[in-house]
Formats: C-alpha cells, sequence, structure tokens
C-alpha cells in the first residue's frame, strides 16, 4: 500500500493538512488530489472551525508533478482540459467553498498549480524564504487552478500578465508588499504565526466568517445595488444565530465571548 501523501492533524477545532511528497516538493500526483479532496471533505462535515494547509520539507508545492503525466512514444497527448476538471477545478472549488477560514502556511516554493492553490486559501501567511512562480508559460501552458482570476484581483492587471508572461519569481517580502498575502514571517516562526491564526479563528463566530466569505466571494460580479441587498440578506442570517447573541452579552458584560459557530 503507498505511503500517504498528506497528513492531517486535529486540535482545538483546526485541522492542519500537511503535503506530504517532499522528494517531490509537494507536486501533485493522482493519488494526493484524492486524499485531499476527501481530507477537505471531511473537515467541511467533522465539525473543523479552521483549515489550515502547508507542506512537508522545503516547498509547498510545486504544481503538477509532470512524471505522472509521462505517456509512451506515439500515444495520444493527455486531456488536460479533463485533468483540469476531475483535480485542480474540484480543489479549489472545494477551498473556496469551505464554510470556514483557510489558511496557507506556504514554507518554501509554490509553483504553478500550487502557487495558485496557496492564493485560493483564504489567509495566506509565508515564510520569508518562501517564493511564488507562475511557472506555467515555461511548459507551454496557460496558467490554470483559478490563477487568472485569483491573480489580477490580487496584484492588478499589469502584474498579474507579466508574472504570467514572464514566470518571474516573487519573493514573500514582494508577495507582502503587492497585497498578494496577508503576511510574511521569519521562517522558524511561520508556523507558530499560522498555527496561533488558526486557533484563533477556530474560537471566533466561524457561522458569521463563513458568510463573510459568501459575501466577499460574490462581490467581484456584483454592483452595489446587488450587493447591498446580499449584505442585508447574509446580516439576516447572522442576526438570529447564537453566536451573536453570545457577542452582545460578552460585550455587555465586558467578559470574553464563547463562540460556538452557531
Amino acid at each position: 500500500m503507498p505511503a500517504m501523501t498528506i497528513l492531517i492533524e486535529r486540535a482545538e477545532g483546526v485541522t492542519t493538512i500537511t503535503l506530504n511528497r517532499p522528494d517531490k516538493l509537494n507536486s501533485f500526483n493522482a493519488q494526493m488530489h484524492s486524499e485531499l479532496r476527501t481530507a477537505l471533505a471531511a473537515a467541511a462535515a467533522d465539525g473543523t472551525r479552521c483549515l489550515l494547509l502547508t507542506g512537508a520539507g522545503r516547498g509547498f508545492c510545486t504544481g503538477q508533478d509532470l512524471a505522472d503525466r509521462v505517456t509512451p512514444p506515439g500515444s495520444p497527448p493527455p486531456d488536460l482540459g479533463a485533468s483540469l476538471d476531475a483535480n485542480y477545478n474540484q480543489l479549489v472549488r472545494l477551498l473556496k467553498g469551505l464554510d470556514m477560514p483557510v489558511i496557507a502556511a506556504v514554507n518554501g516554493v509554490a509553483a504553478g498549480a500550487g502557487a495558485n492553490l496557496a492564493l485560493s486559501c483564504d489567509i495566506v501567511i509565508a515564510a520569508r524564504s518562501a517564493s511564488f512562480i507562475q511557472s506555467f508559460c515555461k511548459v507551454g501552458l496557460i496558467p490554470d487552478s483559478g490563477g487568472t482570476w485569483t491573480l489580477p484581483r490580487l496584484v492588478g492587471q499589469a502584474r498579474a500578465t507579466a508574472l504570467m508572461m514572464l514566470g518571474d519569481k516573487v519573493g514573500a517580502e514582494q508577495a507582502e508588499a503587492w497585497g498578494m498575502i496577508w503576511r510574511c514571517v521569519d521562517d522558524a516562526a511561520l508556523m507558530t504565526e499560522a498555527g496561533g491564526m488558526a486557533r484563533h479563528l477556530a474560537r471566533q463566530p466561524t457561522f458569521g466568517l463563513a458568510l463573510t466569505k459568501r459575501a466577499l466571494r460574490a462581490s467581484g460580479g456584483n454592483g452595489l445595488d446587488a450587493q447591498l441587498d446580499l449584505e442585508r440578506d447574509l446580516q439576516t442570517q447572522t442576526g438570529r444565530t447564537r453566536d451573536y447573541r453570545e457577542g452582545v452579552e460578552a460585550f455587555m458584560a465586558k467578559r470574553p465571548p464563547r463562540f460556538e459557530g452557531h
């Protein structure tokens, strides 16, 4: 039986998933896709209140393991569109659709689909030595895994176009300065910072945070009137929660709130 390609830890409401093919810089093969989809579905159903995604070894993820796509001489080329539908597109939709905060702790190189996987998370913290590379152009492909949607919204059209056409490496400090990620931290502090943030978010009113994610996802395609209507509808839901009542009572009593995610 092949070794697991991901590691899973659960504690204090946080599920930590570590991509675990360090000898391949955590590049994706079919097994890792399957195991990660299963783990994300489990986190959505098991009471997890925050998800933390990172990589083992010296890299976060370098995207697709090209060795997994080698075809015999004379055989038809692989259908990469079908591969996207079966794997990366499902993965991005799962991450974006999780009703909980999702943190990426980028511990080294994040290239190709690995970069766009990290950037599809809600909050990205990167080690100072980490880097992000839109490496698709180096093998004649277009960026995928939501990159052409995500990156322009983070850094603007001009920077996204140049990064995707040139394949230049962006260091973590530059990524923070450009607004591509939330924060760059010293390498030794990465998991302390990311784990502390994950535990903090797991103690927050996570139902409200899930609806915040829903509102943010919709904002890019909505006009102001539609977004105001959506905010009204979602606020109606949050206003009926036990967490809202607890937050108000705790504020009035000058005590720390005890949120349950309901």
